[in-house]
């Protein structure tokens, strides 16, 4: 809720918010000094037929409990509407145990108590709005009005009949004896003589109209729940865990006599929901309420399913022992039923529940075995995915997932599973802190919501789809890798042989040819034999030239001449601006090393001297953990973020990932650009010199 808003609801001041649960609390103080002042009198709790009056302590703990709340929720920000609702619903609750108590204590006294009639038509007529008072709150949750559209004149109508019908009953004649009534009590002061001739068939009617009035608050709640989302549909999976609870709690006390916890069951039955809208409203997120819903389901489920057993059970031991059988048989045959029944039924319904809700989820073991099983069967790649897409769909219980993995070659594998919903959410697939792919799931959804227990599941199985994607895109790289070395290899036998056969063989003849032909000149001209030998001396010099550049292309000779600093340090002296080369102690390098950095190193100063426009160019080698790093730094104009890396990056950083390397191109706040290459040194140093 945006608090700057002018017209936001504010949360209420304290003496505002505190009124209704004070007159409440008034209320309960009085019930209780009632209560006590009837305690120890003669018993005579009842007038009429069907009309028990008891202490009205459990019916005031109830509105002052509703009060509570509500001041609860008038000082949050928003939902007054709520808030008050629910302090006037507790308000009149109190009142009900007011008068309860109030009644009881007149019943017990000589003489009537001033006010007594109107205290027995309030508690024996006017209490008939009871229903309404519990219906209004799920009608106006959680918004705090009633919902728009055919629902919403569905509730309008829902409590105008609730509505009447209390009055009707008011107003109806009441055929119940009321000789216990002190003299002078008249509890039909507002009853209508004249629809005596009707008071059965009315009284009906609106007692079916109010068990009609009392479907439409479902339909409403279940309209809302399915057009909620967000925090919208928490606050209402909100209510239906006060409601699941609740009548679970109504099941189990309606098939056993619970004795002296009749008066607590029905408390917290009466408050369990108005608390749950509560916390809707103030605090949506204070638990997991889809962990919470699973959990209540599993032991609601569990309640009911071995109340029946114990009814089961009961009627077979009456039905096959005689009433004569000893306690010890009966403690033992109460043993057996536990180990052998309840024991094995409540760890079938749990997982039973725990997948209806959760999915697989509960069982995190069987998850990742099945799919390290089905792993090893699936064929490299896209099967592979398809099971991991398949497994995390079955573990959470999702109808969507898509596994996404990025391959060397910039091209992406997807396998899906199921139809992808509006709202997704990605969540990353690292292997080895790099990330290699994506695992896609619905952003919304009871089974979409992770708990702590469900990411370390969820990490379990993304650490067997990172294995799978690594493994495919290792195996594409290697056989990528495999096809360039191929090609390169060919590519690179051609340009020798092309260079030899059209190149230096036809040299080397042709020196060949000369030579023979100076030594026939040498007799009869010597003059043209020396000037002939002089021509050959110029062509073996231009041989001697190409068999150079076929051995430079190899490997470049000036890193045998002067090392690897020294050959860079000579390539930076002919650039403008000159490259300054600095090294640590660098050791014994690898050849391919050597050769890498120089090609890595010489690219980048020479990208500097041709596009950088700069004025310095640093070059740095130094040995860090067991890495050789080559960086080049200038003070030029950068690389544009909107510029594609041409075929010289695109070079280096293939130079630097042959070996096993790395390298990143960045362009520092400061302005430039630094060239960094990090390059293993795994591989065997050559001796030195």
């Amino acid at each position: 809720m945006n608090l700057s808003d002018p017209h936001a609801q504010r949360p209420a001041p304290w003496p505002v918010a505190v009124v209704l649960p004070a007159l409440a609390l008034a209320c309960a103080l009085g019930i209780a000094v009632l209560a006590a002042r009837s305690h120890g009198r003669p018993e005579l709790y009842s007038f009429g037929a069907d009309v028990e009056v008891g202490t009205g302590i459990g019916t005031g703990l109830v509105g002052l409990v509703l009060g509570v709340l509500s001041t609860v929720v008038l000082r949050h920000p928003g939902h007054r509407m709520i808030g008050w609702t629910l302090g006037a619903v507790g308000l009149f609750w109190s009142l009900d145990g007011l008068s309860e108590a109030y009644v009881r204590l007149g019943l017990v006294t000589d003489h009537a108590l001033p006010g007594m009639t109107f205290a027995v038509w309030f508690l024996a007529r006017f209490t008939s709005l009871l229903p309404a008072t519990i219906v209004v709150l799920p009608l106006l949750f959680p918004e705090g009005r009633f919902v728009r559209g055919a629902w919403g004149v569905a509730s309008w109508v829902c409590m105008t009949v609730l509505c009447v019908g209390a009055l009707a009953f008011v107003v109806a004649p009441w055929d119940q004896a009321t000789a216990s009534l002190p003299p002078g009590v008249d509890p039909d002061w507002t009853t209508i003589w004249a629809l005596e001739p009707i008071a059965g068939t009315l009284t009906g009617a609106l007692q079916a109209a109010t068990v009609i009035g009392l479907v439409v608050p479902v339909g409403v709640v279940v309209h809302r729940h399915r057009r909620s989302e967000g925090t919208a549909r928490d606050q209402m999976r909100w209510l239906l865990w006060g409601a699941l609870v609740t009548a679970a709690i109504v099941v189990v006390s309606l098939v056993l006599d619970l004795g002296a916890l009749t008066g607590v069951v029905f408390f917290v039955c009466i408050v369990l929901v108005p608390v749950a809208m509560t916390v809707a409203v103030v605090n949506p997120s204070l638990v997991s309420i889809e962990d919470l819903l699973a959990r209540t389901v599993l032991l609601s489920t569990l309640a009911v399913v071995l109340v029946a057993v114990d009814f089961a059970v009961v009627a077979a031991l009456t039905a096959l022992l005689d009433d004569e059988m000893e306690q010890a048989q009966v403690v033992l045959v109460v043993l057996l039923t536990t180990v052998l029944l309840y024991g094995p039924l409540r760890s079938r319904v749990s997982r039973w529940v725990r997948r209806l809700v959760l999915g697989t989820r509960a069982t995190p073991y069987d998850a990742v075995a099945g799919l390290a099983s089905t792993l090893e069967t699936a064929e490299e790649g896209s099967e592979q995915l398809v099971a991991v897409a398949r497994a995390v769909a079955s573990a959470f219980g999702v109808a969507f997932v898509s596994v996404e993995v990025d391959r060397s070659g910039g091209e992406r594998l997807v396998a899906t599973y199921g139809e992808r919903p509006a709202e997704t959410r990605t969540l990353p697939i690292a292997y080895r802190d790099a990330e290699v792919g994506r695992l896609v799931l619905p952003a919304r959804g009871l089974r979409s919501r992770l708990s702590r227990r469900d990411e370390e599941l969820l990490g379990d199985l993304v650490r067997q789809a990172a294995t799978a994607a690594r493994t495919g895109r290792l195996a594409a790289e290697l056989q990528d890798s495999r096809e360039r070395l191929v090609t390169a290899r060919e590519e690179e036998r051609r340009r020798i042989r092309r260079d030899l056969h059209d190149g230096l063989g036809p040299a080397l003849g042709g020196v060949v040819f000369e030579l023979e032909s100076a030594r026939l000149l040498v007799d009869p001209d010597p003059a043209a034999a020396k000037a002939r030998i002089g021509d050959v001396t110029q062509h073996v010099q231009d041989v001697v030239a190409d068999v150079r550049r076929l051995v430079h292309d190899l490997r470049p000779p000036a890193l045998d001449d002067r090392g690897l600093v020294g050959a860079l340090r000579q390539q930076g002296e002919h650039l403008d601006p000159p490259a300054t080369v600095e090294a640590g102690d660098l050791g014994p390098l690898p050849a391919a090393v050597e050769v890498a950095a120089f090609r890595i190193a010489g690219e980048a100063m020479t990208n500097v001297a041709r596009h950088a426009a700069a004025r310095r160019c640093d070059v740095r080698l130094d040995v860090v953990d067991r890495q050789l790093l080559v960086e080049v730094a200038d003070d030029g104009l950068g690389i544009p973020a909107d510029v594609q890396a041409g075929v010289g990056l695109v070079g280096l950083r293939e130079r630097a990932a042959e070996l096993g390397g790395r390298s990143e191109v960045i362009c520092p706040p400061g302005g430039g650009t630094l060239v960094r290459a990090w390059l293993p040194l795994r591989s065997e140093p050559r001796s030195a010199p």
